[in-house]
């Protein structure tokens, strides 16, 4: 059964606005289920550039491949770059919105020839791992996260929606998280076609051997700060090889760089990106958690619980928010805050911990970041309690399950 996506309503807006619409993101994350399976593309002619027969017509012929059609839907579309020449002077001809939904697994925006043909007749949107919300089939509801940004509700008494070890290990990737696929089988899958298909197309990778000992590198430090000459030595490559890797794994969409909160930077500020692979449950399969009888007593369980809090935050803030920012904000040697999410000149400052208790420790960093930055109306403690608790000064305990939903 399909499950409604957070970004429908986003690209739905943008189709009413604009000629074209472009959908990105990883591989696998269920954008050609939703192009032939959301009401808001019924009625569209769809052709998928990985079919033999369109992928030749649109190389050879694209102005005929296009035709007359007035509202198409091309998945894949990164497989033909010279497709969107003719996009473009059809979108010339007619600036009618909705005329063309293109989707594809790459970073289009990194691409010039896409940057050049579709500037100013384009929103580019990314359909990231599946939420929370969407595999409980609640997309219908206002996001927690939205609400309270817009107005910190008056009631506190709301009943917990608890969050499991298991959501977290799982991840959003549809096959796994929908499907019940077998996650050691299918993320080998996965990773295998990403190297062997993806990275060539991507890139000019010479020795698919390092790159996949990079990639594996990158993965065993989940919320770690970038450090592309730590990572370049490990591996035993140099430090542009690493930048160049990382730029792939970012195109691909499988890497997601955290930047630093830097308003008001200090010397005291650290202002390196966090990195994080864009699932949970691939970071964690990566990580080597497996079956774990007790996953919490895993070294890195704190970073794939940060993993799956932050892709949800994503998807959420990109389909409702889209001008909100995420950032991560730490005083080196002093205090951190997990995320910051800033919205017009509204700071929201977010802790995560998988706690039910808390100690004044947890509370400092939160404390010390509304006492610099007044426009933080309220900071959230996201832990394992049961109900939205006042911790006083503006200060909240918030279950993750409820953040969530």
């Amino acid at each position: 059964m399909y499950r409604q996506r957070e970004l429908t309503r986003m690209v739905q807006r943008a189709m009413e606005s604009l000629p074209v619409v472009v959908v990105t993101g990883m591989r696998q994350t269920g954008k050609t289920t939703m192009l032939l399976n959301d009401h808001a593309f019924a009625e569209r002619t769809y052709r998928c550039l990985e079919e033999y027969a369109y992928l030749e017509a649109a190389k050879n012929a694209p102005e005929d491949f296009l035709g007359n059609e007035e509202s198409h839907t091309i998945d894949e579309v990164q497989l033909v770059p010279e497709l969107l020449s003719a996009i473009k002077v059809k979108v010339d001809r007619s600036r009618r919105p909705g005329r063309f939904v293109l989707s594809g697994s790459s970073n289009l925006l990194l691409q010039s020839k896409v940057t050049e043909s579709l500037a100013g007749r384009a929103l580019f949107m990314e359909l990231m791992p599946m939420t929370r919300r969407e595999l409980r089939q609640e997309t219908t509801r206002t996001p927690f996260v939205v609400s309270w940004m817009e107005s910190p509700p008056r009631s506190v008494h709301e009943e917990a929606m608890l969050l499991t070890p298991e959501e977290c290990l799982l991840g959003g990737m549809p096959p796994v998280a929908v499907d019940g696929a077998d996650k050691g089988i299918w993320f080998q899958g996965f990773e295998q076609t990403y190297l062997e298909r993806d990275v060539r197309q991507l890139a000019q990778v010479a020795d698919l051997a390092v790159f996949r000992t990079f990639f594996r590198s990158a993965a065993l430090r989940p919320g770690g700060i970038l450090n592309l000459t730590e990572l370049a030595r490990d591996v035993g490559i140099t430090q542009d090889t690493a930048r160049r890797y990382i730029g792939v794994l970012e195109t691909s969409y499988s890497l997601v760089r955290l930047p630093a909160w830097r308003r008001g930077a200090t010397a005291r500020l650290v202002k390196s990106p966090k990195m994080y692979l864009a699932d949970s449950g691939l970071a964690a399969w990566l990580n080597g958690f497996g079956d774990l009888p007790d996953p919490l007593q895993h070294r890195s369980w704190g970073a794939i619980l940060e993993t799956y809090v932050l892709q949800n935050l994503r998807a959420i803030l990109g389909a409702w928010v889209p001008d909100a920012h995420l950032y991560y904000w730490r005083e080196q040697g002093r205090h951190e805050v997990d995320f910051i999410v800033e919205h017009h000149n509204s700071l929201l400052a977010v802790e995560l911990k998988w706690t039910s208790r808390w100690t004044p420790a947890d509370l400092a960093g939160l404390r010390r970041f509304r006492e610099l930055y007044p426009s933080c109306r309220t900071g959230l403690l996201v832990c394992r309690v049961d109900r939205i608790t006042p911790l006083g000064d503006g200060l909240f305990a918030i279950p993750i399950g409820t953040f969530l939903s």
